[in-house]
Order: structure tokens, then C-alpha cells, then sequence
């Protein structure tokens, strides 16, 4: 969308005109379809562990298609458990029944992210797709500094921050 400012006369009055044929009812049912249909796809956890499998490059999880709501919801959780053992921490997955039962898609989509940043970051090969549809993690940059260096670092913290007049302030 384009960054202008308020429109006045005519074009205005054809904003409105556009403006006013915008319908919220339609949009929320939109929005309903298409999130059922995601949820639909994604229920029985087939999908989501064909793609655990995938990016683990092996065949971990036994896939079983089935119409039982216990096997398919047995199936999300060994997704879950993978997604863990792949590396997406606690705080970014869903609860099976947010899947399952529809209680919280935005959850399940966060946790996909989550999977596609870790997927692209860890440059195993496994990840297929579009690398730019996720933002890659911020990797470790460890430094290893020696004593002398970390005392040097203390007494330079030391000079700056005493007070007025207690230490005396190298030049």
C-alpha cells in the first residue's frame, strides 16, 4: 500500500465510493474458510510430520493415516516432540488441541515460523523452499576473553562511573 496523504475532492469522494463497498461480514467469513481449511489440512498431522521427516532428512516418525482422533492427535504430538528434539523452544509451540480442536491457530502458525527460521538458520540442506519466506536466527557469536582482559574491562568501568571526586579519572 502506498503512503499518501488524505485524499480531497473528487478523490476523496471515490475512496469512500471504494471504501464503502468493503464488506466486514464477508471478510470475517473469509477469514473463518480459510483458517478451517488450514486447520483441516494440518489436523490428522500427517502433514506436519512428512515435514519433520523432511527436515530432519530421515524417516523418524511413523506416518499412519487414519480417521481415529486419538492416532491423529498422537500424531501432532509426536510432531510437537520432534519440533523440541529439532530445536523450537517450549515457549514458541502449540498445544495439540489448538491444532486439533481449532482453539488457537495463530499458535500453530507461530510454531511453523518458529520451525522455518530454525529450518533455514541450521543451512543442513534439508530445509526446501523459498530461504527468504523466513527471517534466519541470530546465531551464537561466542568470545572468549582472558583474566587480563576482563580485569582491564572493570577498572575502565570502574573510572567512568565513580563519582565526582572518590577516583580519579585517568585522561
Amino acid at each position: 500500500m502506498s503512503n499518501k496523504g488524505p485524499a480531497y475532492g473528487l478523490s476523496r469522494e471515490v475512496q469512500q465510493k471504494i471504501d464503502s463497498k468493503y464488506d466486514q461480514e464477508l471478510e470475517e467469513r473469509l477469514v473463518e474458510w480459510i483458517m478451517t481449511g488450514f486447520q483441516l489440512w494440518l489436523k490428522d498431522g500427517t502433514v506436519l510430520c512428512e515435514l519433520m521427516n523432511s527436515l530432519n532428512g530421515n524417516t523418524a516418525i511413523k506416518i499412519k493415516n487414519t480417521a481415529m482422533a486419538f492416532k491423529q492427535m498422537e500424531q501432532i504430538s509426536l510432531f510437537l516432540r520432534a519440533a523440541e528434539n529439532y530445536g523450537i523452544t517450549k515457549t514458541d509451540m502449540f498445544q495439540t488441541v489448538d491444532l486439533f480442536e481449532g482453539k488457537d491457530l495463530a499458535a500453530v502458525q507461530r510454531t511453523l515460523m518458529a520451525l522455518g527460521c530454525l529450518a533455514v538458520t541450521k543451512e543442513d540442506g534439508n530445509y526446501k523452499g523459498d530461504p527468504s519466506w523466513f527471517h534466519r536466527k541470530a546465531q551464537e557469536n561466542r568470545r572468549d576473553f582472558s583474566d587480563e582482559q576482563l580485569q582491564g574491562g572493570k577498572m575502565s568501568l570502574v573510572f567512568k562511573w565513580a563519582p565526582t571526586g572518590a577516583l580519579p579519572r585517568p585522561g
